[in-house]
């Protein structure tokens, strides 16, 4: 490779939606909808505030399977080498971040930066310990893998387990503490103010561990290959489909569904085919298929690759 003589590389975000904790892609609508929240945020929060980077030199796709690549094309950034590359996904990461730190200044009108995803994930924790104290046991079960994928992750010790998420949910309904706690005050937890401050970490809408979920290796590799947009994905038979970033932001006028405009074979006819898994959900266009193993399901060619690549189904006999 030293002897080919490299002139550099556009900077690639690859965000996965089966990276995210408590997200499978069984449920694939609802992982692309998830991955395309965070594809938006990894933009709107980090790569255009804080790095300046600008609209201009950035190409958006729908990867054709589980998610999104951002390329980033600024001729500036282009001779950047692999350590130059990890240190701007280490900032994105929240790597080196205290929660601890960041509390006071979270809550002040100009917060920027880290300090404003903290006091943002204050508030998205809140909703969520009042949403488990109302009884939601799924979100719990969700609350509480995310939260020991990400102590595992990083090594940190303390409390984790369901009970501990459920009294602290109890505890946060004294307004009292409620008020302070939302101030930036944790310490009115006592003894759970740093399962508060871990709940913070693991909080989707922070994800100072993984924030992003951009995948690492992607980014840094200054020889990687990526999909072509225009080409199908082998594991979908769907389309790398490149569009406008307004389009990315799913809360925009014409969000981009890759659902329905990634699909690039036919839709006339029909193929039968016989699901061999359970709990699989897919959706093409505004048909949803939600079948069990030994279903049998006749579908578009279009559906009917997915599934079979997928693994999800066979040809029917």
């Amino acid at each position: 490779m030293a002897d080919k003589g490299w002139l550099g590389a556009d900077l690639i975000f690859d965000l996965d939606g089966d990276h995210l904790p408590g997200v499978t892609d069984k449920d694939f609508p609802a992982m692309i909808e998830v991955i395309q929240e965070q594809a938006w945020s990894l933009w709107n929060d980090f790569l255009e505030p804080d790095f300046g980077f600008k609209e201009e030199h950035l190409q958006v796709t729908f990867s054709g399977h589980r998610g999104f690549h951002l390329h980033y094309r600024d001729p500036s950034y282009f001779h950047l080498g692999s350590e130059a590359r990890r240190e701007l996904v280490s900032h994105i990461r929240g790597e080196g971040v205290e929660v601890s730190d960041l509390l006071e200044r979270s809550r002040h009108p100009d917060a920027n930066g880290w300090a404003k995803r903290v006091g943002r994930g204050i508030d998205s924790v809140v909703e969520k310990l009042d949403t488990v104290y109302s009884g939601d046991t799924k979100l719990l079960s969700t609350i509480t893998s995310g939260l020991q994928e990400m102590m595992d992750r990083e090594g940190i010790k303390g409390l984790r387990g369901k009970s501990s998420i459920e009294k602290l949910s109890e505890l946060m309904q004294a307004p009292s503490r409620r008020a302070r706690v939302l101030d930036g005050r944790i310490a009115a937890l006592n003894n759970h103010a740093l399962l508060f401050q871990n709940l913070i970490r693991a909080d989707t809408s922070v994800v100072l561990g993984n924030a992003g979920e951009t995948d690492e290796v992607v980014t840094i590799d200054t020889r990687r290959q990526i999909r072509w947009p225009g080409s199908l994905h082998g594991k979908t038979g769907m389309r790398v489909t490149e569009f406008p970033l307004s389009r990315l932001d799913p809360d925009g006028p014409n969000p981009f569904s890759c659902l329905s405009e990634g699909i690039a074979l036919s839709r006339e006819g029909s193929v039968k085919v016989e699901m061999v898994v359970d709990d699989a959900i897919a959706r093409f266009d505004d048909r949803v298929i939600d079948a069990s193993s030994g279903d049998i399901i006749e579908i578009h060619e279009a559906g009917a690759t997915f599934l079979i690549l997928k693994g999800w189904a066979r040809l029917a006999t």
